[in-house]
């Protein structure tokens, strides 16, 4: 039985109320090394020799190690995993066992926020440039395409790209942005904590779809093609942005899948009209993040459960959006000691198991449909410029099959 002295020493730690976004500051999360192990003390936990079987706990004090700590092989969905370390300039393709097969090293920025394979085996990643909009959650600028070997072979910059892009079946390329808002669309947003704009001025949402050259072939605005006023913001965050886009999934009909922290709403527009036409809100989603189709027609996301009132945790949520009916969800067991205030994500894998980054912890776990963990890595790397503090987030990670497009061929004989 889990003890009500652990669980406080988990919300204790994985808590704030200094900040509503996805730049949560380490500073704001003092778990040094010290302070975590007197909780681990405190909760009587001990790892057992068998913590690689799989478990259907997510005992949060499990954390406190690094690397892989559940492994089932006989279950696991087999494949190599891309971890990107939010505060090093590195990304890493790991095995199984959580050793590092391949990796991309001294990269120019620090990541802003991931990156990912395309399927001609290049790394598309994302730097935090200095410049550009003064916010700071997501915020990225300069756009990559490396390939194996880390030559660059394709460049693009816009200081107000932020969160996410995607490299589109056309070749081009899809991301988020940020612009200042006209003061009159601005008065129109309803809802946040009064006077909290970004030194009196609010910032919005745009999308953009550019082709190999840079040259942009369509365009959606925030404060253009949404009617504002049926959107207020959540009452807890800040006045600085609407609505904070912070996914942008590219549709194969040609429209587009967004995710709004700030409204907890998911919405596809309409490519040709530029509006919206499916959208969901749930306040009780907690400012949700990565939203994806499935092959099914399916969406998922990750419901990080921040700002809801309640004691928070994170859920991962399946939605027919024609029915409108949750499919399939995971939580922890108890669902406290799964959260993630911030940042996160899913993947669904072929296998049907679900690749879940709870960002926050650096840690990425493979479930069941069941919701049994059968793989697990806590993200060893951290930000050298957090000394003492748990800085080893993961915006999101990626498993890719050996005979996937992304890896055949590239790792010698461990891709077939």
């Amino acid at each position: 039985m889990t003890s009500s002295r652990s669980r406080l020493c988990f919300m204790a730690l994985a808590c704030s109320t200094s900040t509503d976004d996805d730049d949560i500051r380490a500073s704001n999360f003092p778990m040094n090394p010290s302070a975590a192990l007197r909780c681990s003390a405190a909760a009587g936990y001990r790892e057992r020799s068998a913590s690689r079987k799989s478990r259907k706990d997510g005992s949060a004090v499990r954390y406190l190690q690094f690397g892989i700590t559940i492994y089932d092989p006989a279950r696991a969905t087999p494949g190599f995993t891309l971890i990107v370390p939010n505060f090093r300039n590195e990304a890493y393709l790991i095995g199984m066992r959580g050793e590092v097969l391949h990796q991309w090293t001294n990269l120019p920025l620090r990541p802003g926020n991931y990156a990912y394979l395309l399927k001609n085996g290049n790394l598309l990643w994302a730097g935090r440039t200095a410049e550009g909009c003064p916010l700071q959650a997501g915020k990225g600028g300069l756009l990559r395409e490396y390939d194996w070997d880390g030559n660059v072979l394709w460049e693009y910059r816009d200081d107000n790209q932020h969160h996410d892009f995607r490299r589109c079946e056309t070749g081009n390329t899809l991301y988020l942005g940020w612009e200042a808002m006209r003061p009159e669309a601005a008065a129109r947003v309803r809802g946040g904590q009064p006077g909290t704009e970004h030194k009196g001025r609010m910032y919005g949402d745009y999308v953009r779809e550019i082709d190999a050259s840079g040259t942009t072939v369509w365009e959606w605005h925030a404060q253009d093609d949404l009617d504002i006023e049926r959107y207020p913001l959540n009452p807890l965050v800040h006045r600085d942005e609407f609505a904070h886009a912070n996914a942008c999934c590219p549709l194969p009909n040609g429209d587009v899948m967004l995710s709004f922290r700030r409204l907890s709403t998911i919405m596809i527009i309409d490519r040709h009209t530029r509006k919206p036409r499916w959208e969901q809100r749930d306040d009780s989603w907690g400012m949700q993040h990565d939203c994806e189709m499935l092959a099914n027609g399916n969406i998922t996301w990750f419901a990080n459960g921040h700002n809801t009132g309640q004691n928070p945790f994170s859920r991962v949520i399946e939605l027919d959006p024609g029915t409108r009916q949750t499919v399939w969800e995971y939580q922890g067991n108890p669902p406290w000691t799964f959260f993630s205030p911030h940042i996160s994500g899913a993947q669904r894998l072929a296998s049907g198991h679900t690749l879940i980054c709870e960002g926050q912890w650096g840690r990425v776990f493979e479930v069941t449909p069941e919701g049994e963990i059968v793989w697990e890595y806590i993200n060893p790397h951290h930000g050298e410029q957090r000394p003492g503090v748990f800085a080893n987030w993961v915006f999101r990670a990626y498993r890719y099959a050996a005979d996937s497009q992304e890896i055949r061929g590239r790792l010698g004989s461990l891709g077939a």
